[in-house]
């Protein structure tokens, strides 16, 4: 998750409540799946806390509000399989905060409904432990919206009902009274996939009827979310034949027929693709927020990871004589980000490139010269290294000197083309491309339980230190494809066994995935 402004202003805030409070417990609610429904305070929490134990159902994602230092504990558990009894989970929860930290402990939806956060909170209050409760987005409802179904309607119920499918197994007679419930418009239950027949049964022996609209919404919210329809007479029945698993939601009543007119997430262009994003980990936040907004299932692979030049001499020669030289060409945003880091480093910062031309190989590079309080005066109209060259056609660059800081690995074509226009060039690498700690194995499973549809590549490094990682045995359905940012990305592809089936025309991410869109769309 990329820090923004907003994340930043968190952070501090977090940073310096850490500072005041010691031995306390932050009971708090992840939401259902989707890490963008967890709420601004929930995220505040996670940044303050010491430890964070959390479960199976809150989104990894979320684990990225973490601070760096922060101890991770994981306590979930996966259809009735706990990696740790609940008694245990209290335990731990209050012998972390009695060493005096702040504990957030992160549950799936919201603590207080099914989340046996109530039992928790009790612990911790009769050991004098502070607690403070922060409620989540509740998949009893978030997963229905998800699926098109509004639990209430004027035109069909102004009643609903949120029942546990899964009840005290100790307990003698069961807690739900079927009869009264059965005249309630809409049900909602949570955790009942095992016991799904048996609900079934005692609701119409509750006396509702057999053919009121039934839907089962597994994975709820998130990409992989499927919704099974049928009545309540049959929904039992469909369930077991498509052997569905937990974890799922059962809705009943009136409302589920608007699903035909309100099912608006699974309808999005890249919905359940799973896509792959192989560039560095630190530049993949856009790109994945992208992808989820279109309903992707975003899989990070980073193949690279981007490093320091091993010598800082050739750099730091050049901005010790900045003031000679009259262009400046950024061809990544990686680049501004080295060049910059520099020259701070040595005692130099924007007012020193007075009078300089600035130029960027597209948008999203001269986007990060300009958050430097930089105006960019060139961007070429097409967004690779023989666009740079067109852009200076026709201006004198005779004696002219420019500065090119840039991989350590690129290509010739802006200082071959514009030498050629008398300009004298200097080549200096600020960072290089390094193959990531990434493995074979972290993405393998996924091809061959077929949860990729794309594998993305952003630059020929993403594309070289793929088939690096991946072997010389590697082997790619054919249903599979390639997306590809860019000529020189897709010809790097090509040369490496790849056939390019995505290739966008803008060079840029946003324009990558409109391509990805128009591509699926052309399928369907």
């Amino acid at each position: 998750m990329p820090v923004t402004g907003e994340r930043q202003a968190f952070l501090e805030q977090a940073g310096s409540v850490m500072k005041e409070e010691k031995g306390l417990v932050l009971i708090i609610g992840a939401g259902p799946g989707d890490p963008g429904l967890i709420t601004l305070r929930g995220a505040r929490a996670l940044m303050r806390a010491d430890v964070i134990v959390y479960d199976q159902l809150a989104s990894a994602e979320l684990l990225q509000f973490a601070r760096k230092d922060a101890r991770l504990i994981y306590v979930g558990k996966k259809g009735g399989d706990h990696t740790i009894p609940q008694k245990e989970i209290n335990q731990l929860l209050v012998l972390e905060a009695k060493k005096g930290l702040v504990v957030a402990r992160l549950k799936g939806g919201d603590p207080f409904i099914f989340g046996r956060g109530g039992e928790e909170a009790e612990v911790l209050v009769r050991e004098g432990i502070p607690i403070e409760v922060i409620p989540g987005v509740t998949s009893a409802i978030a997963v229905p919206a998800f699926a098109g179904i509004p639990l209430t309607h004027r035109e069909h119920t102004s009643t609903v009902a949120f029942v546990t499918g899964h009840e005290d197994p100790t307990k003698e007679k069961s807690g739900v009274d079927w009869e009264r419930l059965s005249g309630i418009g809409t049900l909602v239950f949570l955790m009942g996939v095992k016991n799904l027949p048996g609900i079934t049964k005692n609701i119409i022996r509750g006396g509702k009827s057999p053919a009121t609209p039934a839907a089962l919404i597994r994975q709820g919210t998130t990409p992989d979310q499927e919704t099974l329809s049928g009545t309540l007479g049959d929904i039992a029945k469909k369930a077991a034949v498509k052997k569905l698993t937990p974890p799922a939601i059962l809705v009943v009543g009136d409302v589920v027929s608007l699903r035909g007119q309100l099912n608006w997430f699974e309808g999005k262009p890249l919905f359940g693709k799973g896509i792959v994003i192989t560039r560095p980990e630190d530049q993949a936040g856009e790109f994945a927020a992208l992808l989820l907004e279109e309903g992707a299932r975003v899989i990070r692979f980073p193949t690279i990871e981007v490093v320091p030049p091993e010598s800082w001499y050739g750099l730091d020669r050049v901005i010790d004589a900045i003031e000679s030289y009259h262009w400046i060409i950024f061809t990544s945003a990686n680049g501004v980000r080295f060049f910059f880091s520099r020259l701070r480093e040595r005692g130099r910062d924007v007012r020193d490139l007075k009078g300089l031309g600035l130029c960027t190989i597209g948008p999203a590079t001269a986007r990060a010269v300009e958050d430097r309080g930089l105006r960019v005066d060139i961007v070429p109209a097409e967004y690779i290294s023989e666009g740079i060259v067109a852009a200076f056609e026709g201006r004198n660059l005779e004696g002219k000197k420019i500065l090119l800081p840039r991989a350590e690995v690129a290509r010739d074509v802006v200082p071959e083309g514009l030498k050629k226009m008398g300009a004298a060039i200097d080549v200096v690498t600020v960072y290089r491309t390094v193959r990531s700690g990434y493995k074979k194995s972290d993405l393998q499973p996924l091809i061959d339980g077929g949860k990729v549809d794309v594998i993305t590549f952003t630059s020929p490094s993403t594309v070289i230190n793929f088939k690096l990682i991946m072997g010389k045995d590697m082997h790619l359905p054919e249903q599979i494809k390639i997306a590809c940012l860019g000529p020189v990305t897709a010809a790097a592809a090509k040369k490496h066994g790849f056939s390019v089936d995505i290739l966008q025309a803008h060079y840029t991410i946003p324009g990558m995935v409109d391509e990805m869109k128009d591509y699926f769309a052309k399928q369907r």
